[in-house]
């Protein structure tokens, strides 16, 4: 599991560099052709990992559910998001990894409803649930790679 982790670690850290030198601006401008932006994205890939690993587990998550509605699946960015917000999901980009890992290793998720995803994949456990998220973060990295060309 620490594999997976790490690489969840890293995604998020690539996130963070990705958006370092962009306006509040650029990180809410949903380009022409596109139903989203690099913000959206970033507090999407927050709000899945709890959902799919504190939500499915019947285990109380770690941000508040008015951003967990925001950026949840199926959502679109409706507002610009303030500068608060953009700060507040910065920081808890990596807390919520952190937690996570202490979390597994104190075996809080033993309850885990097993849920089909979007892409088809069924998450049995909760082991399955974390490297998922893993692959789920880089596709939204990548994304937001590409938001960043048009929104410059």
């Amino acid at each position: 599991m620490e594999k997976s982790t790490e690489i969840i670690k890293e995604t998020r850290i690539r996130f963070l560099n990705l958006m370092h030198d962009l306006s509040i601006d650029a990180l809410n401008k949903v380009p022409s052709n596109f139903n989203n932006n690099i913000i959206w994205n970033f507090g999407h890939i927050i709000a899945t990992q709890q959902v799919l690993c504190y939500q499915l587990s019947n285990v109380h998550m770690k941000l508040g559910t008015e951003y967990i509605q925001r950026y949840a699946k199926g959502t679109k960015p409706h507002v610009s998001v303030s500068q608060q917000e953009i700060d507040f999901l910065k920081q808890h980009a990596l807390d919520t990894v952190d937690e996570l890992e202490t979390d597994f290793r104190s075996n809080v998720f033993n309850n885990f409803q097993p849920y089909t995803t979007g892409f088809g994949v069924r998450l049995n456990d909760i082991t399955d649930a974390i490297k998922y998220v893993s692959t789920h973060e880089t596709l939204h990295l990548g994304y937001a790679m590409a938001l960043k060309k048009l929104v410059q």
